[in-house]
């Protein structure tokens, strides 16, 4: 395994410490914690991606693991702050229906010898996502960290149908039945 993927399991291995620091309040300093762990794991992804293309170190497993380590941490992020009131169910369903299909998309893909890396829309999506989740993690009561939230909600929200839209448009071939 090479370093890259290393740091992609790394990724998963941090979530399970994120959400209990998000949820158990007993922990000291615990929204702290899980607002610094959260921080490390998303920039781990810039960290795995940048040296898998550097050093030309791009495989099936990154290519499969690094969205799914993506989506793993927000949608841990997005069930604690359902959980903590700070966005509505409605929304949440919303990104977690997404991210279901697009790996639905991806298993049929795979069952066809195909792997799909993740689009640009997919990525500016993630990207709103976990700048959104650490405003919320911090969730600082100020009018302007609290309008930058809402930007950044809506956002994610706007990017995560967006890039649904695109990927189906690009990937729509996939789903055909072959003879």
């Amino acid at each position: 395994m090479n370093l890259p993927n290393k740091i992609t399991v790394f990724r998963i291995f941090m979530i399970p410490f994120f959400v209990a620091c998000m949820l158990i309040k007993e922990i000291p300093y615990n929204e702290i914690i899980a607002g610094v762990i959260f921080i490390i794991a998303a920039l781990s992804d810039l960290v795995d991606g940048k040296i898998a293309r550097h050093y030309n170190l791009i495989t099936n497993f990154g290519k499969f693991m690094d969205p799914l380590a993506d989506k793993l941490l927000v949608q841990s992020a997005l069930i604690c702050f359902l959980a903590k009131g700070l966005l509505p169910a409605w929304m949440v369903i919303v990104i977690l229906s997404r991210e279901f299909i697009i790996s639905g998309f991806r298993l049929v893909a795979a069952d066809k010898g195909i792997v799909i890396a993740a689009g640009i829309w997919g990525k500016l999506k993630t990207v709103f996502q976990m700048v959104m989740s650490v405003l919320l993690i911090f969730h600082f009561i100020h009018p302007v960290w609290q309008l930058l939230e809402q930007i950044l909600i809506w956002g994610s929200l706007i990017l995560t149908i967006v890039s649904l839209a695109d990927y189906i448009v690009k990937n729509k071939d996939v789903l055909k039945e072959t003879k």
